[in-house]
């Protein structure tokens, strides 16, 4: 038995079964939009004068089957909010959401026979002793069918539980409260990868900054563009140089990691990105990591004057690019002959506090070679193809005869984060352009900042310690305070 679902599906078709007075319309409406969940009763006051009207029965439940199917055919989230015993309406509901592809969850109200018959005895319009005495002595009947019809899930529900992920999503956000300190290592990253117009941008990024580290964020990272990137933004939006700006957010704060996700190799020579990372960790006392990539958007290298070279020359950069910086940072200045590189000297001054991470962003094969010889760690997307490139890494990791716990093994999540599943919604219908609503809301797990910190506290079990979030619509710190339950998913 369970209090709730353990990790509710989204877009699923989900039925409840109870009899009257057992709390289903409440446990519905607590967890999912109005819009989400079709009630016969809710129908029959559409098509007849009240819920009541049991005259209007068949046009409501008619209704309700071309509704279930509309959402089914659109792999939308559709709850049924019926008494769920009529065995041939939710074998049909089922056949309908395995031909849609969504699974199909049956939630058992497992309320005291006591209390449905005082909840009824207490409702203006109570139904019938006798009726609800024939829908109470039905539940166990129906509870083995369900069994043996093939859900995908049967989960039994108080309706007077109270459960954590509603207490978190509706809690002011609040300070870290976990005794382990968030790092790079194993914490969750803020990404910022779009700024606001018309605005005291410093200003901005301060209470950006102390909004993500009172939270109990790991870092903030910024994208490193010359020009917006289409799937961001517009071009004219700000874009700041990302080196600057993290000069200017270690004066800011005191906790917080802070680097690129990440640096093309050909937007600067490597010893100069190498000289940036090093003076932010020498002023920010030693909280500096570098994300670095190949480079793979033409337009701005045109825009700006720069070289794109082929795809196999900038990985060849990118060889060289990781050597280059760690023979800078290694202490002395003795000359250095590597692999793919040589200097003369390597004086570097000031030199870096402690450690420089370097996270090399990419799921190529050659990419997932280089980061495993050379990185500290490899950064690929929070989908089912980066966990299997996550895994791949880890293994190259162990051929190369390193130790796993000395790489970092990270993952960009995209998520749309609501303050509620109505909010989720709406923001979803505000971004997703030309993308089925369905498509887009799975893509970007929309859903409550609880439920986004359940999935990434998951991605542990993949080897993966790090992970970057960069929300779809991030406007200011207040949006940051929400993500709170994020911010210590991996501690």
């Amino acid at each position: 038995m369970s209090a709730d679902l353990p990790a509710r599906p989204d877009p699923a078709l989900v039925i409840l079964v109870g009899a009257s007075g057992s709390g289903k319309s409440t446990w519905a409406q607590r967890r999912y939009r109005a819009a989400e969940i079709v009630s016969s009763d809710a129908l029959r006051s559409v098509v007849g004068s009240g819920e009541h009207d049991l005259d209007a029965s068949a046009e409501a439940f008619a209704l309700l089957e071309q509704i279930v199917a509309a959402r089914l055919r659109r792999r939308l989230t559709t709850v049924v909010d019926t008494l769920g015993s009529d065995v041939p309406r939710r074998r049909g509901w089922l056949a309908a959401a395995r031909a849609a592809g969504v699974p199909a969850v049956a939630v058992v109200l497992d309320t005291p026979a006591a209390v449905c018959r005082a909840r009824n005895a207490a409702r203006d319009r109570p139904v019938p002793a006798r009726v609800l005495a024939g829908q109470l002595a039905a539940q166990a009947a129906t509870r083995s069918q369900l069994d043996e019809e093939g859900w995908d899930a049967v989960v039994e529900v108080a309706a007077d539980v109270v459960f954590e992920t509603e207490a978190a999503t509706a809690a002011p956000p609040a300070a870290r409260t976990s005794g382990a300190e968030p790092s790079l290592r194993h914490g969750v990253v803020l990404q910022i990868s779009r700024f606001p117009v018309e605005v005291d941008l410093l200003a901005w990024l301060r209470e950006v900054a102390g909004a993500a580290e009172e939270v109990g964020f790991a870092g903030i990272a910024l994208m490193d563009h010359l020009i917006q990137i289409p799937q961001v933004g517009r071009a004219w939006d700000p874009m700041p140089e990302p080196w600057v700006t993290l000069g200017a957010l270690a004066a800011s704060t005191t906790r917080l990691q802070l680097g690129t996700l990440v640096s093309p190799v050909t937007f600067r020579r490597a010893g100069i990105t190498a000289k940036a990372a090093a003076t932010l960790s020498a002023l920010s006392g030693g909280r500096a990591f570098v994300g670095i990539g190949a480079g793979w958007w033409a337009r701005e290298h045109a825009a700006y004057g720069l070289e794109f070279p082929s795809a196999a020359a900038r990985l060849d950069g990118l060889e060289r690019a990781i050597e280059t910086m760690k023979a800078l940072w290694a202490p002395g200045t003795k000359p250095y002959a590597g692999q793919h590189v040589s200097l003369p000297e390597t004086t570097c001054y000031p030199r870096p506090v402690g450690e420089v991470p370097v996270i090399v962003g990419g799921g190529g094969a050659r990419t997932l070679r280089i980061a495993a010889r050379l990185g500290d760690g490899c950064n690929v997307p929070a989908d089912d193809a980066g966990l299997d490139k996550v895994a791949a890494y880890l293994d190259l990791v162990r051929e190369a005869g390193r130790r796993l716990e000395d790489v970092h093994a990270t993952v960009l999540d995209l998520p749309l984060v609501g303050r509620d599943r109505d909010d989720a919604w709406r923001r979803v219908e505000a971004l997703r352009g030309r993308t089925t609503a369905a498509t887009f809301a799975a893509r970007h797990h929309a859903g409550t900042a609880a439920e986004h910190a359940e999935r990434l506290g998951g991605l542990a079990r993949h080897g993966i310690s790090t992970v970057f979030v960069s929300p779809l619509d991030l406007a200011g710190a207040a949006d940051v305070h929400a993500l709170g339950p994020l911010a210590t998913a991996l501690i």
